[in-house]
């Protein structure tokens, strides 16, 4: 049996361990943590940290059963993907220009400046240089990591006065220990999930964020059919960077602005979305696009061509308090429902939880679509009337 390695466990990685089982492969997960989701998807464990490409490398080496190697869910695991796969000799790597723009937001401003693209004013360095410069962005800017994810380390500051310590937040979470502040921009806050294929957009889906202020963390993601002019332009404008950097074929996930002026994009990653974003975009078009991902990464095309164009969504699993989670109650009168797809829970009772207040303390996600978008609000409104999380203090 050929075998795909999966860099990482977390919650993100679950649907790609699936789709590679459904194509009869064998899976390896490689990770740092052994309670990691996972894992208990995994046929085979590698407990070894992603990082440490010398040590995955080795373990791997001498085996003919490796097909290939896929970093799905996070920016974070990238820069492995692509050193695993040349030293093991794996199809579906990433150009170095691809990579550096999905893990450095300074970089990608960069390619989107080359390219005449619309964007925000921004400075980018060490913790002490962005406080510096920053000064002289019109504010409110927008401060954080420029490696990191999962909403770690974002800080809106509304003056100068507020730079230092938002400044050193994002540095603590960021592996290089570098920071970006950007001009806040203003206007739709959408997130995108695309799919290329000789370099054209095949398959793409734009998301409205769900949030409860104050937070910022996104409760689930709502995608739509779009305008057929702001469909063209984002398409157009993500060819054209993936372009600049030589990425021609595999899945993007992408955070943008409609302005009044136009589209901005703000980041890029060539990678399956986590939060079941990967997974909405197959329903919205009927195509499993997760799979189509597992299969570039062992060298085969995917057929991406769409049956349908439905509205789509992803809820996540939280718990309203820290705690020991005692049970998921309604799980299977959810699964039951005809127009949710799936419901991937991440977490088991007994285990320790927190509020969601960023992307990793989600406890999984459900995932719907419908013909309208009325019919997806009833559902995820039942959804909501049967799940109910229970946590024990303390």
């Amino acid at each position: 049996m050929k075998r795909l390695v999966i860099l990482g466990g977390s919650d993100g990685t679950i649907s790609s361990y699936r789709a590679a089982h459904r194509l009869g492969l064998g899976t390896i997960c490689v990770d740092m943590r052994a309670d990691a989701p996972g894992v208990r998807e995994a046929g085979e464990f590698l407990h070894l940290s992603t990082r440490d490409v010398d040590a995955v490398t080795a373990a791997l080496h001498g085996r003919d059963d490796v097909a290939g190697v896929l970093a799905p869910g996070s920016d974070i695991n990238l820069p492995s993907l692509v050193e695993v796969a040349a030293r093991l000799r794996l199809p579906g790597t990433l150009t170095p220009a691809a990579l550096r723009a999905s893990v450095d937001k300074a970089y990608f401003r960069e390619v989107c400046l080359r390219l005449g693209l619309r964007g925000p004013a921004y400075v980018s360095g060490a913790a002490g240089e962005v406080v510096r410069d920053a000064a002289r962005l019109r504010f409110p800017v927008i401060v954080k990591p420029i490696d990191s994810g999962s909403s770690r380390g974002i800080t809106i500051c509304t003056a100068p006065a507020e730079l230092g310590d938002a400044a050193r937040a994002a540095a603590a979470v960021s592996p290089s220990a570098t920071v970006i502040a950007e001009e806040v921009v203003t206007g739709q806050d959408l997130c995108g999930e695309a799919f290329l294929q000789d370099g054209k957009v095949a398959l793409l889906g734009l998301s409205d964020r769900v949030v409860e202020p104050p937070n910022v963390v996104a409760v689930g993601h709502d995608m739509a059919p779009r305008d057929q002019r702001l469909t063209e332009e984002v398409a157009r404008q993500l060819e054209l960077v993936c372009a600049e950097v030589g990425h021609t074929d595999g899945p993007v996930n992408l955070d943008l602005f409609v302005t009044g002026d136009g589209i901005v994009l703000i980041e890029m990653g060539a990678r399956i979305g986590g939060n079941g974003m990967g997974e909405a975009l197959g329903l919205m078009h009927g195509v499993d696009t997760v799979t189509a991902a597992v299969q570039l990464a062992i060298g085969q095309r995917p057929d991406l061509r769409p049956s349908h164009v439905r509205h789509a969504a992803v809820r996540m699993l939280r718990a309203g308090s820290a705690g020991t989670l005692r049970a998921l109650d309604g799980l299977a009168d959810v699964r039951a429902l005809p127009q949710v797809a799936d419901v991937v829970v991440t977490a088991e009772p007994g285990d320790r939880v927190v509020p969601y207040t960023e992307c990793r303390a989600k406890l999984g996600y459900v995932l719907a679509s419908g013909d309208s978008a009325g019919e997806l609000a009833a559902t995820l409104a039942t959804v909501d009337d049967l799940l109910r999380i229970r946590v024990d203090a303390g």
